[in-house]
């Protein structure tokens, strides 16, 4: 796209924010990485054998994948069931009293600075046509688009496989043989960091800034964690 050809020529000008699939992915993974950053940091500052770290680490993975997939899968679906129901109340009422309905929409469109006889005018037609009636006052009065509703299974399986991914990220260096807390840690972080950059790529933040964020914030929790196992480990021991 050129400077001096209007976007609106361009059919792809707009992201796809309909699908149901970013921010499931984004949630998934920056909690892969935060989660298993954190159990990693607690249980090695607890003073447990490297051994321990990677079932923790694998566990938490297993775990926290299944969860969040299954967690985005019924949290759509419900959400999907609930837009169904108020459609269906939509086009009972469509159904029963069009002329209401058209009223309504009268009444939100020139409350917006439309004039009556034009908003009367388009509420008329509309009425002619039942089905485009109902997307009209579905957006209108709900808010959404009824046929462009987000996918549970793609919510379910982008935060599962997202989790799944960011969670494996700090046990990469155990997985390769190295036992330093510190260089497992240090790989989470820059996880982190390049996870906060990419999610840039879909917003109009900086890639520089949204990284440094997602890196403080897995920091605090990899250290309030860490805090916590030093001091049960210390007291805790026999």
């Amino acid at each position: 796209m050129t400077a001096d050809r209007p976007a609106a020529l361009d059919p792809d000008h707009h992201a796809d924010v309909s699908g149901g699939w970013l921010r499931p992915a984004v949630f998934g993974a920056m909690d892969g990485l935060v989660t298993n950053i954190a159990l990693i940091a607690g249980v090695g500052g607890g003073g447990v054998s490297p051994r321990s770290i990677v079932l923790t680490g694998v566990a938490g993975l297993v775990a926290g994948a299944i969860s969040m997939g299954l967690g985005e899968y019924t949290s759509v679906r419900t959400q999907n069931e609930q837009v169904a129901a108020e459609v269906a109340k939509e086009r009972h009422e469509l159904e029963r009293f069009p002329d209401a309905e058209a009223r309504e929409l009268v009444s939100l469109w020139t409350k917006r600075g439309l004039p009556r006889d034009l908003a009367e005018q388009v509420a008329d037609i509309l009425k002619r046509n039942p089905e485009e009636a109902l997307r009209v006052h579905a957006r209108e009065e709900l808010g959404v688009d009824p046929e462009e509703q987000p996918s549970p299974w793609v919510a379910a399986g982008s935060s599962f496989l997202c989790f799944s991914v960011g969670a494996l990220v700090p046990l990469l260096t155990y997985l390769l043989g190295f036992d330093q807390l510190w260089l497992a840690l240090a790989v989470g972080g820059v996880g982190l960091f390049v996870a906060g950059a990419l999610v840039a790529r879909f917003t109009s933040r900086s890639w520089l800034g949204s990284g440094l964020r997602q890196l403080l914030l897995g920091a605090a929790a990899a250290a309030a964690t860490y805090a916590i196992g030093a001091l049960i480990g210390i007291n805790g021991a026999p």
